[in-house]
């Protein structure tokens, strides 16, 4: 074995591997402390791990084991023995701050979404989500008939949001829009921030019909809900008119290019030809071998849906078929990017 120039001996490629298959238990711990709650306990300072397991009803070494395994990655600080503090990746995991990951953890947890993971080989072998093949129906049906799985969901792609908040924000000025209008703006997180931000903005929420309360009662809270509009519908169908800025964050990968087109083209049809723009807030994968988180988000799109993590050219190329005009791309500190377009 050789040493590295730092005097560390070399990994063999071999360990290596076995340390990559194994680093998806990182996760499942995650989605399990999240699940039981166990941040959410925690109070400003220490906690013996007997009185959280107490307390979220868990069992007490094997609560500690979850804990001590992921102290070793910066989650949690074991700070004596068995006694552990939150550190601030830990407390994404409560459900109460205003950057929580919780219910997105819980929703990467649920069974119908794991059991796709598995069947993983499915998707390579046909090129057909492994969440059909799986579960028998499609992701956004089974989210339809699952009234819980799609509230779930619709909470999980709120914690999502606000997480691009800030970098959304810092990555494009919209001092000078007057009516935004969300193209599947979910519980409406992004636009709260955005109208809070931007006094003389208006804006509108639009979504599927079921997502409209939990919209309308986020914006509520937010006290912006006089200056904010939700509405309901299907953006195969048609989108709200009367916006000189429309926003599609984190949706075009979901769909397809032909799929993709539809919803662009309808975007366009609802814009003003002169003074209008689109905000696109997604993953933008770079060429070759550089790493992105984009690319392994590409494989959970592949797995459980029709869509597809692209590059700069491939949005471009999509933007062009609807009607629209790549002008530029500005990278945001969140995994995601911003193209920004006009209308031809």
């Amino acid at each position: 074995m050789t040493d590295t120039h730092q005097g560390a001996p070399e990994v063999p490629p071999s360990v290596r591997m076995y340390e990559m298959l194994y680093s998806s238990l990182v996760s499942q711990v995650l989605i399990a402390v999240a699940e039981v709650g166990a941040a959410d306990v925690f109070g400003d300072g220490p906690e013996h791990v007997a009185e959280v397991a107490r307390r979220t009803g868990c069992h007490t070494e094997s609560l500690y084991r979850a804990l001590r395994a992921l102290a070793s990655v910066g989650v949690f600080s074991e700070v004596a023995p068995k006694v552990f503090t939150l550190t601030p990746l830990a407390r994404t995991l409560r459900g109460d701050g205003p950057d929580s990951m919780r219910d997105l953890a819980r929703y990467l947890g649920r069974p119908e979404r794991q059991r796709s993971f598995g069947a993983m080989a499915h998707t390579l072998r046909t090129g057909r989500p492994a969440f059909d093949h799986v579960n028998g129906t499609d992701l956004w049906s089974l989210l339809t008939t699952r009234g819980e799985l799609g509230t779930l969901f619709d909470r999980a792609m709120g914690n999502m949001a606000r997480m691009v908040n800030s970098s959304t924000l810092a990555a494009h000025d919209l001092s000078g829009a007057r009516r935004l209008v969300d193209v599947g703006g979910g519980q409406g997180h992004l636009v709260a921030t955005l109208l809070a931000r931007y006094p003389e903005l208006t804006a509108v929420v639009f979504d599927l019909p079921r997502v409209i309360p939990e919209a309308e009662a986020v914006l509520g809270a937010a006290g912006v809900l006089d200056r904010a509009t939700c509405v309901g519908g299907d953006f195969f169908e048609s989108v709200p008119t009367g916006g000189d800025t429309y926003l599609l964050s984190w949706t075009i990968h979901d769909w397809d290019d032909d799929d993709s087109v539809r919803i662009l083209r309808n975007v366009r049809t609802a814009m003003a030809d002169t003074g209008s723009q689109l905000l696109l807030v997604d993953d933008v994968l770079p060429e070759g071998d550089a790493p992105h988180f984009g690319k392994f988000e590409d494989i959970v799109i592949l797995t459980l849906l029709t869509g597809r993590s692209r590059t700069e050219s491939e949005f471009a190329a999509l933007l062009s078929r609807a009607g629209f005009t790549h002008v530029e791309t500005r990278p945001t500190t969140a995994p995601t990017s911003l193209l920004i377009a006009h209308p031809n």
